[in-house]
């Protein structure tokens, strides 16, 4: 499960939301049903958990519930950051476009840090070989045209822990 942290201006979580939390920070239960297994083991209807998190998704609680693929054991050992510098006036909408790629895990702006950094547009992309990343940053380029004078891929050299909110078990008050 992926989870943003807690917003200053929302509000405080309940006990029952904190319970869900909880059990989910190793992610969902891989059963059919995860919301059922959920229920039964915090002793809920399963339709009482699936709102809790509807609530939570929608007053910005979390951001989102997702699966977190291994990438490596899905066979995609090779995982490139492209980076590219996009000119400002196209920017929002090339990266839109490029976000929209079926293989861009995900895409984001980013200031430059001249005369060091020139890149402004990232989109991360992932493969089976160096080759396909290539491949596909190539399919990218193209997509950009004219409106970009520049790019590099960064791969990957070490596989980082993906979590989401973690919550500390809370000590009983005295």
């Amino acid at each position: 499960m992926s989870t943003s942290t807690l917003k200053s201006e929302q509000r405080p979580l309940t006990q029952q939301d904190r319970e869900l939390i909880m059990a989910t920070q190793e992610g969902l239960p891989l059963v059919p049903d995860p919301w059922g297994e959920l229920g039964r083991q915090l002793n809920m209807a399963p339709e009482d958990v699936l709102a809790r998190f509807q609530e939570m998704q929608n007053s910005g609680v979390i951001r989102r519930v997702a699966a977190v693929p291994d990438h490596y054991k899905l066979g995609y050992r090779y995982n490139g950051m492209t980076v590219w510098d996009v000119n400002d006036e196209a920017i929002a909408e090339m990266g839109q476009q490029v976000g929209d790629l079926p293989f861009v895990s995900h895409c984001y702006r980013r200031p430059r840090h001249l005369p060091y950094w020139s890149f402004n547009l990232f989109a991360m992309v992932h493969g089976t070989s160096r080759e396909e990343v290539e491949e596909k940053a190539q399919r990218i380029k193209a997509l950009l045209g004219d409106t970009c004078s520049g790019n590099t891929i960064l791969y990957s050299s070490a596989i980082l822990k993906k979590t989401g909110l973690r919550l500390r078990k809370q000590q009983p008050t005295p």
